[in-house]
């Protein structure tokens, strides 16, 4: 047994759990229920306890995200169904102008991932992309780097994407802190993975551009959905949450007034996004002739996704549940604090880690934000310092996407360019990502 060595016990975890997932290719969700029975075992659980840590790890892992990442699904294929996206990128291209297409392309990448997975966007705007690189005859790269660079920053760095999410609720970060340090961080991140390194790497690749159209495309739907109420609905949320976090912070959250405990209630993520959600599908739906039984469809397939990502956040809270239960996690912070490893950097190098080796950015963050949650408990820290270790994590979940991320693949069929030249560009722009969120979260850890 290994319960007087909580460092190896953990390592020998992960790397089973590795295993599991690489080399026997099981399920994230079934492979992290096995990792964690395993890690309770080696540290000498009692054989009593540990299903009954599983259980309350599951429960209390999923009372606030599964909510959200279930309205979130929906509010997402909404937007994808009305044209949304494709209305939003457009016209920041319209207002940047085509010379900065790239820079229009990053801030749009960056709002339209909040309610939409970057997969799913990149498939709806993948002929925008095409038809930007014939007009101004450059390779889909030269545009894709900077809507990929947006989308990957909001995707891991900012709520309600359900990877930061899942985080905050683990180490105990309220989300009003995370949204403001993530966009601090996270777009400075973008600009520097998309539009500036676009311009050094892609000039230097010798990538083909697409061919002329030989047809002329048609435009899309004859009644398009309104920048401006695209822009609302995706604005409303992230406004009514940062609100009613920095309210608190000034006021306090004793004896508030009338207004403010007003404030507070629809500023909650639930009821915020709840909000959100109701107005999408009225606006975004009914009022543009989608029926209800249609509304039903879309809803039911936007929440199949979620159920995955949903139970493999429950079985990371397993994970992060018996290193409490058991013990290690409280001992693992002991040991650490006698290193010269601070937590930012300690969770940064934890997703990192995961990352590199399993692939996927959410598996990634989970992973390690079990793992950090009973280390930074004793350590008490205030809600700033929490939140920076959730961009520490979001950072680290970035890294060096390459052969086992999915998304990686899908990048190189729809930007139309081989898996060396991926990895030239979007895996190192990956990188750049993650090194610029870590260095950001520590900077900001000095001045909080």
């Amino acid at each position: 047994m290994l319960s007087n060595h909580p460092f190896i016990a953990v390592l020998v975890a992960v790397v089973f759990l590795l295993g599991l997932i690489l080399w026997l290719r099981l399920q994230a969700f079934v492979a992290l229920l096995v990792g964690a029975l395993f890690f309770a075992v080696i540290v000498g659980m009692p054989m009593g306890e540990i299903t009954d840590t599983v259980v309350s790890g599951m429960g209390s892992s999923l009372g606030l995200v599964s909510i959200l990442i279930g309205l979130g699904a929906i509010f997402g294929i909404l937007l994808e169904h009305s044209g949304g996206a494709q209305i939003l990128a457009k016209r920041m291209i319209a207002t940047f102008g085509e010379k900065n297409a790239s820079w229009a392309l990053v801030v749009a990448g960056f709002l339209i991932s909040i309610p939409v997975f970057l997969d799913v966007a990149l498939v709806i705007l993948a002929p925008l992309l095409l038809a930007l690189a014939r007009t101004q005859k450059k390779p889909m790269l030269a545009f894709g780097l900077p809507l990929l660079a947006g989308m990957a920053v909001t995707h891991a760095f900012v709520p309600p994407t359900p990877g930061p999410i899942i985080v905050a609720q683990n180490i105990g970060a309220e989300l009003g802190w995370v949204i403001l340090f993530g966009a601090i961080v996270g777009l400075p991140a973008a600009a520097l993975a998309g539009p500036i390194w676009a311009k050094w790497i892609v000039p230097r690749m010798n990538l083909a551009i697409p061919e002329p159209r030989t047809e002329e495309e048609k435009d899309e739907e004859g009644n398009p959905v309104s920048f401006g109420l695209v822009l609302a609905l995706i604005g409303i949320p992230i406004a009514l949450i940062v609100s009613s976090a920095v309210t608190d912070t000034v006021l306090g959250k004793v004896d508030r007034a009338a207004w403010h405990e007003t404030l507070a209630f629809v500023g909650h993520p639930i009821v915020a996004l709840l909000i959100v959600t109701l107005l999408s599908m009225y606006l975004l739906g009914t009022r543009r002739g989608v029926d209800r039984e249609e509304l039903m469809h879309l809803a039911t397939k936007a929440l199949g996704p979620a159920g995955i990502i949903i139970l493999v956040t429950g079985a990371g809270g397993v994970f992060k549940q018996v290193l409490v239960d058991s013990g290690a996690g409280e001992a693992l912070a002991r040991e650490m604090a006698g290193t010269a490893i601070g937590p930012i950097t300690l969770a940064w190098l934890l997703a990192t880690v995961v990352r590199v080796t399993q692939g996927s950015a959410t598996v990634s963050m989970i992973a390690a934000s079990a793992l950090m949650a009973p280390l930074l408990e004793p350590m008490k820290l205030g809600q700033a310092d929490l939140a920076l270790v959730v961009v520490a994590i979001a950072a680290g979940a970035t890294t060096l996407s390459h052969v086992n991320d999915s998304g990686f693949w899908l990048i190189s069929r729809y930007l139309r360019i081989t898996e060396k030249e991926t990895l030239r560009s979007w895996s190192v722009a990956t990188v750049i990502i993650s090194l610029v969120g870590w260095l950001g979260a520590l900077v900001l850890s000095l001045v909080v």
